[in-house]
């Protein structure tokens, strides 16, 4: 449980914030990001009374202006809290910024850059991102994750680039205030049996589709709503007889299914897996690849060769 804090005295005006220590900008940056003081210390590997006493000790320096607030059983960040995490963001950037110009100045980018990526993306992008890394001073540490959409924007607090999917466009959702670069946008189409009866087709319909059982996703998917476009346009329900999640395992089911098909995105898709894949006519579904950085991360000049790198391989997928 957040501790709580006590009742400051009122707003006070003058106070000069030079004297101010850096590192408690950083930490109400933290807390903004992280929105409780356990989260707080354990991503800083501090106790929480120990980053409780150094918000006491940052509202002091203050003069006591009031920096959190108790918010149900922990804290909140205050009008001025929210001001000063602001300014630990602008910091961060800034050193950044110096940092990356200095590592210029050396010669190359060189460290280790921590990446979060949709298990789907990363299959399509890491294997020549890495490679084309190969020779430089830059170290790739991947985690696969698959999550909802809302929450990659949220990874980007402990990873220095996060590679999620988005529906709703090329910035997701909660991703509004941080830096955002569209890897790809892979279209999503119907995944049959080689031999399947509408194989042959360069394109199906959604009268086709209706006539034949899909492997589908959990409702509220989002590849679930190209599943409803279908009964929209046909007035007629599809016949969905397994709701699953995992991409690789559809891809093996309809490979063994005779008549079945599923939504699956055409690039990630494996390819040679017995399996093909034909776009719906006159529906343009697709998601989005999108890597999510924080602003100052996204400074450094390793994480921008990693950048550049996913960008120019999503550009050669698309291509």
């Amino acid at each position: 449980m957040d501790a709580a804090f006590d009742d400051a005295p009122p707003r006070r005006r003058g106070h000069d914030l030079t004297r101010m220590d850096p590192r408690h900008l950083d930490l109400l940056r933290e807390l903004a990001d992280r929105h409780s003081v356990t989260a707080v210390a354990e991503a800083t590997h501090r106790t929480p009374s120990a980053v409780s006493q150094q918000l006491r000790t940052a509202q002091r320096e203050l003069g006591g202006i009031p920096l959190v607030e108790p918010h149900g059983r922990g804290v909140r960040l205050t009008e001025a809290g929210r001001l000063l995490a602001d300014g630990g963001r602008d910091l961060a950037r800034t050193i950044a910024q110096v940092q990356a110009r200095w590592d210029a100045y050396l010669g190359s980018a060189s460290g280790t850059v921590r990446l979060a990526a949709l298990p789907s993306a990363a299959a399509v992008l890491l294997p020549e991102v890495l490679s084309r890394l190969a020779d430089t001073a830059v170290r790739v540490e991947c985690t696969d994750v698959d999550i909802a959409e809302s929450e990659y924007p949220g990874m980007v607090a402990d990873h220095d680039i996060v590679v999620g999917h988005s529906f709703t466009g090329p910035v997701p959702t909660g991703a509004e205030h941080l830096v955002t670069a569209a890897l790809l946008r892979e279209p999503l189409d119907i995944a049959m049996r080689a031999d399947h009866v509408l194989a042959t087709r360069a394109r199906v319909t959604a009268q086709d589709l209706v006539l034949h059982e899909w492997y589908g996703v959990p409702l509220g998917y989002p590849f679930d709503d190209l599943r409803i476009a279908v009964e929209t346009v046909t007035g007629a329900p599809v016949r969905v007889v397994q709701r699953l999640r995992d991409n690789r395992l559809v891809e093996a089911l309809v490979a063994s299914s005779g008549d079945r098909v599923a939504v699956l995105p055409r690039y990630s898709t494996t390819p040679g897996a017995g399996i093909v894949l034909r776009p719906v006519h006159g529906m343009d579904a697709a998601r989005w690849i999108v890597a999510i950085l924080r602003p100052d991360r996204a400074e450094r000049l390793a994480v921008r060769t990693v950048l550049d790198a996913l960008r120019a391989v999503g550009r050669e997928v698309v291509g």
